[in-house]
């Protein structure tokens, strides 16, 4: 048994709690006492303890494209063209190299687990390698050298749009043959242990169509479910055009809204759309900088929440790796909109970027109590950004102040 005696810490809510000491034992909190004083067997922490960040959606090679795509005219569609390149050039061994200096950054940015959106599956050709799960076995490996909570989401990507046209070339890396293929290179990855739990993710509605969908449902068994949706206004044009039907509501029909599903991005939403996701409790991802970085918009991320669905948070292509400011972005994103202020409170901020992020990625309890994993970090206080910090606002200095860096 070990325990941590924190000068502050967030225990929810808007302010933090004084002189905490948090014990924990094979790697579980047993006990949180706050107004205590230190003892000898305390490891003393000073500054803030808080949740570990839970990153829910991350594509670990688009950190090679930092810097690199920023500038000139453009849109996602030209972006992704750039992106393409730099997946067909990834091997076993480069892609290991390069993971783990991802994954490493997010544990030094407070990230404690990670959703790791993954469809690099095959080699260039399109031919599976000798071991078809050999890229996202690597993807486990480059985690545990991180030593970072991992979710693999494996990635379906069966078809190029909704009319059933081919991959690209460039996308062959991607792409399963069928459906039953898919799910048993999914089967063969196993259930996971501890650090590494595995996880459905249906690209978006225009690669893997109904009837899949249908069946990923089906064979989901407590699995959690990602997918990209509603990113683009140009994808959900397509997918009425072709369907009848919005992505959010072809999702409802295939049984496959819920809280074990997160829709990533969901940023242009009809009402019902918000309506069909704040039912079902589903969780929407929002990752403001990869949004604002690549032009897609800014969803409706108050009227989710008003409707019922819980909000969490992704750094997505790590244009920066900084969930506080992936935090405070959702609320400024807002206010630029709306003309308001304060449409989401700071303790909803941290919350969706630490509890609701590990509940998007399958774990129920996380956070400073007892019975979750002490997967906790500290924010200093001796920094110049929170040298006026004062606990009884001190969830809005955390996230309206402070940085990971």
């Amino acid at each position: 048994m070990s325990s941590v005696h924190a000068q502050y810490a967030w225990l929810g809510g808007e302010s933090c709690s004084a002189n905490v000491r948090i014990t924990f034992a094979n790697g579980l909190i047993t006990e949180i006492e706050s107004d205590v004083a230190p003892s000898a067997n305390d490891s003393r922490i000073s500054g803030v303890v808080i949740p570990g960040f839970v990153n829910a959606h991350s594509h670990a090679f688009h950190r090679a494209l930092r810097g690199r795509t920023h500038s000139g005219l453009g849109d996602f569609w030209a972006w992704r063209t750039l992106m393409y390149q730099v997946a067909n050039r990834l091997t076993p061994e480069n892609y290991l190299a390069l993971a783990t200096a991802v994954f490493s950054e997010m544990a030094l940015a407070g990230i404690t687990h990670v959703g790791e959106f993954h469809y690099v599956h095959h080699q260039q050709n399109g031919k599976q390698y000798d071991d078809p799960n050999e890229m996202g076995k690597v993807i486990i490996e480059a985690a545990q050298r991180a030593g970072i909570r991992l979710t693999l989401l494996d990635v379906a990507y069966l078809h190029g749009g909704f009319n059933g046209e081919q991959l690209g070339d460039e996308q062959r890396r991607f792409c399963d043959l069928t459906i039953k293929q898919w799910l048993k290179r999914v089967e063969d990855l196993g259930t996971g242990n501890a650090m590494h739990t595995i996880g459905l993710a249906p690209h978006s509605v225009r690669a893997v169509h109904q009837a899949e969908l249908e069946q990923i449902a089906k064979f989901r068994n407590n699995r959690v479910v990602h997918i990209h949706v509603s990113e683009q206004p140009a994808e959900n044009s397509a997918c009425i055009k072709a369907t009848g039907r919005t992505p959010t509501q072809l999702l409802s029909d295939a049984n496959l809204l819920g809280s074990f599903t997160t829709a990533v991005h969901a940023t242009h939403l009809t009402a019902e759309d918000i309506s069909l996701l704040g039912k079902s409790k589903t969780i929407a991802c929002f990752c403001p900088t990869t949004e604002r970085d690549l032009g897609d918009g800014i969803g409706p991320s108050n009227q989710l929440v008003a409707a019922g669905a819980s909000l969490s948070l992704g750094s997505d292509s790590h244009a920066v790796i900084d969930m506080f400011e992936e935090a405070r972005a959702v609320e400024m994103n807002r206010r630029l909109i709306t003309n308001q202020r304060g449409i989401h409170s700071s303790e909803e901020l941290l919350t969706a970027a630490t509890i609701s992020g590990a509940n998007s990625l399958g774990r129920e309890t996380h956070g400073l109590v007892v019975g979750a994993a002490a997967d906790f970090m500290a924010v200093s206080t001796e920094s110049v950004r929170l040298a006026s910090f004062d606990p009884k606002n001190g969830a809005a200095h955390l996230v309206h102040s402070a940085t990971s860096a």
